[in-house]
Protein backbone atom coordinates (compact mmCIF):
# COMPACT_ATOMS: atom_id res chain seq x y z
CA UNK A 1 0.00 0.00 0.00
CA UNK A 2 3.03 2.25 -0.12
CA UNK A 3 3.93 4.86 2.83
CA UNK A 4 2.34 5.97 6.03
CA UNK A 5 2.40 8.23 9.22
CA UNK A 6 2.51 6.83 12.28
CA UNK A 7 1.65 9.51 15.49
CA UNK A 8 2.73 9.34 18.81
CA UNK A 9 0.97 11.57 21.45
CA UNK A 10 3.73 12.15 24.33
CA UNK A 11 2.77 13.93 27.13
CA UNK A 12 5.52 16.19 26.23
CA UNK A 13 6.24 16.06 22.74
CA UNK A 14 3.49 14.86 19.30
CA UNK A 15 6.35 12.77 16.96
CA UNK A 16 5.34 12.29 13.44
CA UNK A 17 6.86 9.19 11.08
CA UNK A 18 6.99 8.13 7.57
CA UNK A 19 7.03 4.32 7.63
CA UNK A 20 7.64 2.17 5.05
CA UNK A 21 5.63 -1.75 4.55
CA UNK A 22 8.95 -3.41 6.40
CA UNK A 23 8.90 -0.96 9.83
CA UNK A 24 11.25 1.26 8.66
CA UNK A 25 11.03 5.22 9.75
CA UNK A 26 12.37 7.37 6.70
CA UNK A 27 11.81 10.47 8.24
CA UNK A 28 10.44 12.12 11.92
CA UNK A 29 8.59 15.51 12.74
CA UNK A 30 7.87 16.40 16.43
CA UNK A 31 5.96 19.34 17.76
CA UNK A 32 5.39 20.32 21.76
CA UNK A 33 2.18 18.67 23.04
CA UNK A 34 0.00 21.77 24.11
CA UNK A 35 -2.55 21.45 26.78
CA UNK A 36 -5.65 21.70 24.98
CA UNK A 37 -7.53 19.83 23.31
CA UNK A 38 -8.25 21.67 20.09
CA UNK A 39 -4.39 22.59 19.82
CA UNK A 40 -3.41 18.92 20.23
CA UNK A 41 -5.55 18.41 16.72
CA UNK A 42 -3.53 21.27 15.48
CA UNK A 43 -0.08 19.97 16.32
CA UNK A 44 -1.03 16.29 15.02
CA UNK A 45 -1.86 17.92 11.94
CA UNK A 46 1.55 19.89 11.76
CA UNK A 47 3.66 17.02 12.67
CA UNK A 48 1.77 14.67 10.09
CA UNK A 49 2.58 17.76 7.36
CA UNK A 50 6.39 18.23 8.38
CA UNK A 51 7.11 14.17 8.44
CA UNK A 52 5.25 14.09 5.25
CA UNK A 53 7.40 16.73 3.22
CA UNK A 54 8.96 14.68 0.33
CA UNK A 55 7.16 11.70 0.27
CA UNK A 56 3.53 9.89 -1.00
CA UNK A 57 2.15 9.57 1.45
CA UNK A 58 -1.61 6.88 2.22
CA UNK A 59 -2.54 7.11 5.46
CA UNK A 60 -1.74 8.32 8.61
CA UNK A 61 -2.48 6.33 11.82
CA UNK A 62 -2.66 7.75 15.60
CA UNK A 63 -1.16 6.46 18.37
CA UNK A 64 -3.91 7.77 21.34
CA UNK A 65 -3.85 6.68 24.86
CA UNK A 66 -7.92 6.54 25.82
CA UNK A 67 -10.57 4.30 24.85
CA UNK A 68 -10.76 4.30 20.81
CA UNK A 69 -14.14 3.27 19.52
CA UNK A 70 -14.26 -0.26 17.02
CA UNK A 71 -14.47 1.75 14.29
CA UNK A 72 -10.88 2.94 14.83
CA UNK A 73 -12.50 6.71 14.77
CA UNK A 74 -13.60 8.45 17.78
CA UNK A 75 -11.68 8.42 21.43
CA UNK A 76 -14.40 7.43 24.05
CA UNK A 77 -12.49 8.76 26.68
CA UNK A 78 -8.71 9.59 27.25
CA UNK A 79 -7.24 10.09 30.76
CA UNK A 80 -4.56 12.76 30.40
CA UNK A 81 -6.44 14.96 27.75
CA UNK A 82 -9.72 16.11 27.77
CA UNK A 83 -11.16 13.88 25.21
CA UNK A 84 -15.14 13.02 25.55
CA UNK A 85 -16.55 11.33 22.72
CA UNK A 86 -13.62 13.30 20.40
CA UNK A 87 -14.21 12.48 16.87
CA UNK A 88 -10.22 12.45 16.12
CA UNK A 89 -10.43 10.62 12.90
CA UNK A 90 -12.73 13.35 11.40
CA UNK A 91 -10.84 16.30 12.76
CA UNK A 92 -7.45 15.35 11.45
CA UNK A 93 -8.65 13.91 8.19
CA UNK A 94 -10.19 17.71 7.33
CA UNK A 95 -6.58 18.81 8.77
CA UNK A 96 -4.23 16.65 6.59
CA UNK A 97 -6.65 15.46 3.60
CA UNK A 98 -5.61 11.70 4.17
CA UNK A 99 -7.42 8.61 5.24
CA UNK A 100 -6.43 7.97 9.45
CA UNK A 101 -7.33 5.55 11.52
CA UNK A 102 -6.90 6.24 15.43
CA UNK A 103 -5.57 3.30 17.63
CA UNK A 104 -5.63 2.80 21.45
CA UNK A 105 -1.68 3.85 21.82
CA UNK A 106 -0.55 0.22 23.79
CA UNK A 107 -2.35 -1.59 20.73
CA UNK A 108 -0.44 0.06 18.82
CA UNK A 109 2.79 -0.98 20.41
CA UNK A 110 1.86 -3.98 20.69
CA UNK A 111 1.08 -4.48 16.35
CA UNK A 112 4.76 -2.72 15.96
CA UNK A 113 6.29 -5.20 18.14
CA UNK A 114 4.17 -8.12 16.93
CA UNK A 115 5.44 -7.18 13.24
CA UNK A 116 8.59 -6.01 13.52
CA UNK A 117 9.83 -6.72 16.65
CA UNK A 118 10.14 -9.38 19.65
CA UNK A 119 7.05 -11.01 17.99
CA UNK A 120 8.17 -11.68 14.58
CA UNK A 121 7.34 -15.43 14.17
CA UNK A 122 4.48 -15.72 16.39
CA UNK A 123 1.17 -16.26 15.71
CA UNK A 124 -0.50 -15.14 19.12
CA UNK A 125 0.79 -13.15 21.20
CA UNK A 126 0.19 -11.26 24.16
CA UNK A 127 1.84 -7.58 24.90
CA UNK A 128 1.95 -5.97 28.28
CA UNK A 129 4.05 -2.19 28.44
CA UNK A 130 5.47 -1.77 31.96
CA UNK A 131 5.90 2.10 31.85
CA UNK A 132 4.23 5.00 34.28
CA UNK A 133 1.40 2.27 33.87
CA UNK A 134 0.86 -0.91 32.72
CA UNK A 135 -1.00 -1.42 29.42
CA UNK A 136 -1.46 -3.95 26.67
CA UNK A 137 -2.26 -6.03 23.18
CA UNK A 138 -3.77 -8.81 22.14
CA UNK A 139 -3.12 -10.96 18.63
CA UNK A 140 -4.63 -13.69 18.26
CA UNK A 141 -4.59 -15.94 15.18
CA UNK A 142 -2.34 -12.56 13.51
CA UNK A 143 -5.03 -10.60 14.20
CA UNK A 144 -5.16 -7.31 17.07
CA UNK A 145 -7.83 -8.05 18.84
CA UNK A 146 -9.67 -5.29 20.22
CA UNK A 147 -13.05 -6.57 21.39
CA UNK A 148 -16.90 -5.68 20.69
CA UNK A 149 -16.60 -1.74 21.16
CA UNK A 150 -12.64 -1.53 20.78
CA UNK A 151 -11.71 -1.28 24.42
CA UNK A 152 -10.00 -4.78 24.83
CA UNK A 153 -6.39 -5.26 26.55
CA UNK A 154 -6.37 -2.54 29.28
CA UNK A 155 -4.57 -4.76 31.45
CA UNK A 156 -3.71 -2.38 33.77
CA UNK A 157 -7.28 -2.47 35.42
CA UNK A 158 -7.75 -5.85 35.90
CA UNK A 159 -8.38 -6.16 39.49
CA UNK A 160 -5.44 -8.05 41.34
CA UNK A 161 -6.66 -7.11 44.98
CA UNK A 162 -10.30 -7.06 45.92
CA UNK A 163 -10.64 -3.32 48.32
CA UNK A 164 -6.57 -2.87 47.32
CA UNK A 165 -4.86 0.58 46.15
CA UNK A 166 -6.82 3.03 44.77
CA UNK A 167 -6.17 3.37 41.15
CA UNK A 168 -5.84 6.61 39.21
CA UNK A 169 -9.19 5.25 37.18
CA UNK A 170 -11.28 5.32 40.42
CA UNK A 171 -10.90 1.80 40.95
CA UNK A 172 -9.03 -0.20 43.87
CA UNK A 173 -6.71 -3.10 43.35
CA UNK A 174 -5.71 -2.54 39.87
CA UNK A 175 -2.77 -4.33 38.86
CA UNK A 176 -0.85 -1.58 37.43
CA UNK A 177 -0.63 -0.79 41.12
CA UNK A 178 1.09 -3.20 41.93
CA UNK A 179 3.09 -4.00 38.80
CA UNK A 180 4.30 -0.65 37.15
CA UNK A 181 6.93 2.28 37.45
CA UNK A 182 5.16 3.68 39.78
CA UNK A 183 4.79 0.48 41.75
CA UNK A 184 8.57 -0.12 41.69
CA UNK A 185 9.63 3.11 43.19
CA UNK A 186 6.70 2.78 45.85
CA UNK A 187 8.36 -0.51 46.82
CA UNK A 188 12.03 0.93 47.21
CA UNK A 189 10.76 4.09 49.10
CA UNK A 190 8.95 1.85 51.14
CA UNK A 191 11.87 -0.64 52.23
CA UNK A 192 14.22 2.60 52.52
CA UNK A 193 12.19 3.68 55.20
CA UNK A 194 12.01 0.95 56.90
CA UNK A 195 15.50 -0.68 56.52
CA UNK A 196 17.77 2.34 55.59
CA UNK A 197 20.47 0.31 56.29
CA UNK A 198 20.05 -2.01 53.46
CA UNK A 199 19.53 0.97 51.27
CA UNK A 200 22.57 3.29 51.53
CA UNK A 201 23.61 2.62 48.00
CA UNK A 202 19.87 3.36 46.43
CA UNK A 203 19.78 6.32 49.14
CA UNK A 204 23.15 7.94 47.80
CA UNK A 205 21.92 7.87 44.89
CA UNK A 206 19.00 10.84 45.37
CA UNK A 207 18.90 13.77 48.05
CA UNK A 208 19.88 10.87 51.05
CA UNK A 209 16.17 10.25 51.62
CA UNK A 210 13.33 7.55 50.83
CA UNK A 211 11.24 10.59 49.56
CA UNK A 212 14.17 11.03 46.73
CA UNK A 213 14.57 7.99 45.29
CA UNK A 214 13.49 7.81 41.41
CA UNK A 215 13.14 5.23 39.17
CA UNK A 216 16.59 6.10 37.29
CA UNK A 217 18.40 5.03 40.83
CA UNK A 218 16.82 2.00 41.82
CA UNK A 219 18.02 0.28 38.68
CA UNK A 220 21.61 1.70 39.13
CA UNK A 221 21.38 0.08 42.95
CA UNK A 222 20.27 -3.07 41.61
CA UNK A 223 23.16 -3.55 39.33
CA UNK A 224 25.09 -2.56 42.09
CA UNK A 225 23.58 -5.29 44.18
CA UNK A 226 21.58 -2.82 46.84
CA UNK A 227 19.67 -5.29 48.43
CA UNK A 228 16.65 -2.90 48.88
CA UNK A 229 16.64 -2.23 45.07
CA UNK A 230 17.04 -6.13 44.04
CA UNK A 231 13.87 -6.86 46.35
CA UNK A 232 11.88 -3.63 44.77
CA UNK A 233 12.82 -5.20 41.41
CA UNK A 234 11.76 -8.67 42.81
CA UNK A 235 8.29 -7.59 44.25
CA UNK A 236 7.30 -5.91 40.98
CA UNK A 237 8.49 -8.92 38.76
CA UNK A 238 6.04 -11.21 41.55
CA UNK A 239 3.36 -9.34 40.83
CA UNK A 240 3.95 -8.86 36.75
CA UNK A 241 4.58 -12.92 36.70
CA UNK A 242 1.51 -13.99 38.21
CA UNK A 243 -0.86 -11.51 36.28
CA UNK A 244 0.90 -12.94 33.01
CA UNK A 245 -0.50 -16.96 34.64
CA UNK A 246 -3.77 -15.44 34.68
CA UNK A 247 -3.18 -14.03 31.15
CA UNK A 248 -1.95 -17.43 29.99
CA UNK A 249 -5.06 -19.21 31.47
CA UNK A 250 -7.60 -16.65 29.24
CA UNK A 251 -5.42 -16.64 25.79
CA UNK A 252 -2.79 -19.22 25.95
CA UNK A 253 -0.46 -17.21 23.93
CA UNK A 254 2.82 -19.03 22.47
CA UNK A 255 4.60 -15.42 23.74
CA UNK A 256 4.26 -13.03 26.19
CA UNK A 257 6.18 -9.31 25.12
CA UNK A 258 7.43 -7.07 27.86
CA UNK A 259 7.67 -3.71 26.93
CA UNK A 260 7.97 0.13 28.33
CA UNK A 261 10.61 1.62 30.03
CA UNK A 262 10.76 -0.77 32.24
CA UNK A 263 11.62 -3.57 29.61
CA UNK A 264 15.03 -1.57 28.62
CA UNK A 265 16.59 -3.18 32.42
CA UNK A 266 16.41 -6.56 30.59
CA UNK A 267 16.84 -9.70 32.28
CA UNK A 268 16.97 -7.63 35.26
CA UNK A 269 13.48 -7.47 35.61
CA UNK A 270 12.83 -10.14 32.97
CA UNK A 271 14.30 -13.03 34.94
CA UNK A 272 12.37 -12.78 37.82
CA UNK A 273 9.06 -12.44 35.59
CA UNK A 274 9.80 -15.55 34.02
CA UNK A 275 10.27 -16.92 37.46
CA UNK A 276 7.37 -15.64 39.03
CA UNK A 277 5.37 -16.18 35.43
CA UNK A 278 6.71 -20.38 35.87
CA UNK A 279 5.60 -20.36 39.36
CA UNK A 280 1.89 -18.87 39.11
CA UNK A 281 0.69 -20.91 35.41
CA UNK A 282 -1.24 -23.55 35.91
CA UNK A 283 0.10 -26.78 35.81
CA UNK A 284 3.04 -24.96 34.65
CA UNK A 285 5.51 -28.03 35.50
CA UNK A 286 3.22 -29.99 32.87
CA UNK A 287 2.24 -28.03 30.04
CA UNK A 288 3.85 -26.01 27.57
CA UNK A 289 5.18 -22.72 28.72
CA UNK A 290 5.06 -19.56 26.75
CA UNK A 291 8.07 -17.97 26.20
CA UNK A 292 8.75 -13.93 28.07
CA UNK A 293 10.33 -11.79 25.43
CA UNK A 294 11.38 -8.30 25.82
CA UNK A 295 10.53 -5.51 23.30
CA UNK A 296 12.72 -4.82 20.72
CA UNK A 297 11.66 -1.51 19.37
CA UNK A 298 11.90 0.61 22.61
CA UNK A 299 9.64 4.00 22.33
CA UNK A 300 9.51 3.44 18.39
CA UNK A 301 6.72 0.46 18.91
CA UNK A 302 3.66 2.85 18.78
CA UNK A 303 4.92 5.32 15.95
CA UNK A 304 5.13 2.19 13.59
CA UNK A 305 2.31 0.33 14.78
CA UNK A 306 -0.33 2.96 14.47
CA UNK A 307 1.76 3.75 10.59
CA UNK A 308 1.12 0.10 9.58
CA UNK A 309 -2.17 -0.19 11.21
CA UNK A 310 -3.30 2.46 9.23
CA UNK A 311 -2.69 -0.38 6.29
CA UNK A 312 -4.88 -2.57 7.96
CA UNK A 313 -8.65 -3.54 6.87
CA UNK A 314 -10.99 -2.12 8.21
CA UNK A 315 -11.89 -4.49 11.39
CA UNK A 316 -15.72 -4.21 11.05
CA UNK A 317 -15.19 -5.11 7.10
Amino acid sequence: MGLTIGVDIGGTKIAAGVVDEEGNILSTHKVPTPTTPGAIVDAIASAVEGARVGHEIVGVGIGAAGYVNRQRSTVYFAPNIDWRQEPLKEKVEARVGLPVVVENDANAAAWGEYKFGGGKGHRNVICITLGTGLGGGIIIGNKLRRGHFGVAAEFGHIRMVPDGLLCGCGSQGCWEQYASGRALVRYAKQRANATPERAEVLLALGDGTPDGIEGKHISVAARQGCPVAVDSYRELARWAGAGLADLASLFDPSAFIVGGGLSDEGDLVLDPIRKSYKRWLVGGNWRPVADVIAAQLGNKAGLVGAADLAREPDPIM
